[in-house]
């Protein structure tokens, strides 16, 4: 298999974030990101965001933003 390059990176961020790469896409996964910056600093910036929205009560968000959010992110695995 090939290297990733930072399209592909930005690809399997949510799904490395769920612990769900084969360990042969795992393997490319981390080997860009040792040599990436700005990959890495993506990468944070994810999970950043991730932990931030995640402690947040769903009723704490307006109607009209939580729709957006789950428009933007409704096929986001597809």
């Amino acid at each position: 298999m090939s290297d990733l390059d930072c399209n592909e990176f930005v690809e399997l961020v949510t799904t490395f974030l769920d612990g769900a790469l084969d360990d042969e896409t795992e393997r490319r996964f981390l080997d860009h990101l040792s040599a990436c910056d700005a990959c890495d600093t993506y990468l944070d910036q994810m999970r950043q965001t991730t932990q931030t929205l995640g402690t947040l009560p769903p009723e704490s968000l307006p109607d009209d933003a939580r729709d957006k959010l789950l428009d933007a992110f409704r096929d986001w695995n597809r």
